[in-house]
């Protein structure tokens, strides 16, 4: 619990990251920027497709239009709180010298976007509001 919100405190001190271990070669800290730059991309897309489904999709029945729009923007809420997470605990780990974090997010993310895109196809072959 005490790792967990020391690891919390660095999500709004960044720069007290350089108090743990060794500063480790900038490119794999650049990298580290990176990945966490990608999640946010994607955090953002699917934001994106929540509200596109929401705003394009108008003779969906409301409540699968709706419910698939919160779904996409709860798995986007996710995705962005997730890369702040994982770059933390990345950061650290280089700095201590230790392997970096394992995490199932990204199987969980990959399998929660597919059930989206399920559900959209099933939508869609149905005739969506018909």
């Amino acid at each position: 619990m005490i790792d967990f919100v020391r690891s919390l405190r660095l999500w709004f001190a960044p720069r007290r990251i350089s108090d743990e271990g060794t500063t480790p070669d900038y490119r794999f800290s650049l990298a580290n920027e990176r990945t966490f730059l990608a999640w946010i991309r994607t955090a953002l897309a699917l934001v994106g497709g929540g509200f596109a489904v929401d705003q394009f999709l108008p003779d969906l029945r409301w409540g699968v239009r709706v419910g698939l729009a919160v779904v996409l923007f709860a798995i986007g809420a996710l995705s962005a709180l997730r890369a702040i997470s994982q770059w933390v605990r990345s950061e650290r780990a280089m700095r201590r010298g230790e392997d970096l974090p394992v995490t199932a997010f990204p199987t969980l993310l990959g399998l929660s976007v597919a059930a989206v895109a399920v559900i959209m196809l099933v939508v869609v072959l149905a005739g969506g509001s018909r």
